[in-house]
Order: structure tokens, then sequence, then C-alpha cells
């Protein structure tokens, strides 16, 4: 029996007792007596991947449980919308801006022939905008800046023990830390990328004109010709899904967190990692769906 086939004979036999572990070391033991592999490092980090999905499907489970009081979530989604949301439309201003600005430059020079007509300019800039830099770039971007913040607030409200401290008064600790954060960045996510693609053309209509690349009014025409809101609404979903998996992942990390200060840093790190990873993959399959 080779590899493949016992990974999959595993799995239909084991699936619930390796998801929802209860006891890590049975669980462990049952693992490597049925994937037997000359590289027991390979079946220890098979092992960890499938014990992580189910801790993180048993979080998801707590988080999107009914709240305990409704007038406290609202104020706590509010609360995340501003300091996760509002606060990060500055930064998504500026590399809009200039990611407009580089793309203009970049399609001038690669225009060499007069047989292509520059309007492609404003066209060409207005769909890489559209289709891929505004929702997957900044969403990158975002899942440095807000999933390391999510993971060291929650990471350190881990060590310091206020977690422990609002179990023990009987709050679901993951509900009200993690879902407000959810809603906050699913709902008003959309709404940078529409900000962060108008700031993006701008940007390019700066450089062409103020360069000489191209005039106003070519530059403007580019970018109506040809309009589909299908694209849009494409980026749009991609904005939700990303910000779906920039906050569950680093509030999975972030939650739980063992140790110290050296433990949140490390966190914060892995959390932005698995999201950046976890967004590209999507990225691709998204665009694999949906096009």
């Amino acid at each position: 029996m080779n590899i493949k086939s016992k990974i999959i004979f595993f799995l239909n036999r084991n699936i619930v007792n390796l998801l929802f572990v209860n006891n890590l070391k049975s669980n462990k033991k049952l693992f490597f007596r049925t994937y037997k592999t000359d590289k027991p490092e390979d079946a220890d980090l098979l092992f960890k991947i499938f014990y992580d999905i189910g801790k993180y499907s048993l979080l998801m489970k707590r988080v999107f449980s009914k709240p305990d009081r409704w007038s406290v979530f609202r104020k706590q989604t509010f609360i995340e919308m501003d300091n996760l949301c509002l606060g990060s439309l500055g930064i998504v201003a500026i590399i809009s801006i200039f990611m407009g600005a580089v793309l203009v430059i970049q399609t001038a020079y690669s225009i060499s022939t007069p047989l292509v007509p520059l309007y492609t300019i404003g066209f060409t800039t207005r769909q890489s905008l559209i289709l891929e830099f505004c929702p997957t770039i900044v969403s990158l971007i975002l899942a440095g800046k807000v999933g390391s913040r999510i993971s060291s607030e929650i990471g350190t409200m881990r060590v310091t023990e206020q977690i422990d401290a609002l179990e023990i008064m009987g709050i679901n600790s993951a509900n009200y830390l993690i879902l407000p954060k959810i809603i906050a960045c699913v709902l008003l996510n959309p709404f940078l990328i529409i900000a962060s693609m108008f700031l993006g053309m701008f940007g390019g209509w700066i450089v062409a004109v103020f360069t000489g690349a191209v005039t106003s009014n070519v530059y403007i025409f580019g970018l109506q010709s040809f309009f589909d809101s299908y694209p849009v609404f494409y980026a749009l979903i991609k904005t939700s899904v990303f910000a779906f998996i920039i906050t569950s992942i680093s509030g999975y990390h972030g939650y739980y967190t063992r140790g110290g200060a050296l433990e949140v840093g490390r966190s914060s790190t892995l959390a932005v990692v698995y999201s950046s990873i976890l967004i590209l993959l999507t990225n691709l399959i998204l665009t694999q769906l949906l096009l």
C-alpha cells in the first residue's frame, strides 16, 4: 500500500478522532500506527496540519455561536470597524496611489508600437487594479497590518490571563473577541477596496498627465472603455473572503498563544505568514471558479 492509499485509509477510519481531538497523545500514536513511513517527521507534520484544522474548526464553532448580549456585540463591532478598517484607510490610500502611478509608467513603457492605441494605458491600468492589484495586494498588506494587530491583541490577553477571566465570568471569549473583528472586516474591507480602485486610477491619472505619457482625455477614455461590472463584483467577493481569512486565522493564532511576550510575537508572525499563504491559494481557487 503506497503513502496516498494509507492516508485515504486513515482518513476514512479516523477523521472524526483526528479533527476533533480530545487526547493528543493517543491520537498521535494512532496516526503513526496507521500512517507508517520511513520519515517520521513527515507524519508528524501531516498530523500537526490536521490537528490545527481541528482546533480551528472547533474555535470557529464557538466564534459563530449566538452572542451573549447583542448590545455589547454591536458596540464592539463598531469599535472594531473604526480600529481595523477605518484605521487602515491611510496606508491603503498611499499604496493605491503609487500602484496606479507605477502601472501607468510600466504600461506606457511597454507600448512601443503605434499600432497600439494610447487609451490602452488607461484600460490596462483599470483592469489590473480591479482584477488583481486592489483586492489581492491590498489584502496582503492588510494581512500584515490588521492580522498582526489582531493576533498580538488577543495573544496578549491570553498570556495576561484576561481571557481566562472572561471564561470564569461565563462569557464566550472566542465569540466576544473574534466575531466582531470578523464581521467588521468582512463588511467594511470591500469599501476599502473600492476606495483603493478609485485612488489607484487617480494616481495613474496624475502620473499620466504630469509625465506626458498620455493626455488626460485619452487616459479617462481608456478607463471608461469596454467597462464591465462583473470584475468589480468578482473583486469584492474575493475581498470578503480574504477579510474572513485574515481575521479568523489571526484570531486563531492569538487565541491559542501560550507563554509570554516572545510567544505573542511568534503568534503574530505565524498569523501573517499563514494568512498571506491562504490568501494566495484562495485567490487562485476563486479566480478559477469565478472567471
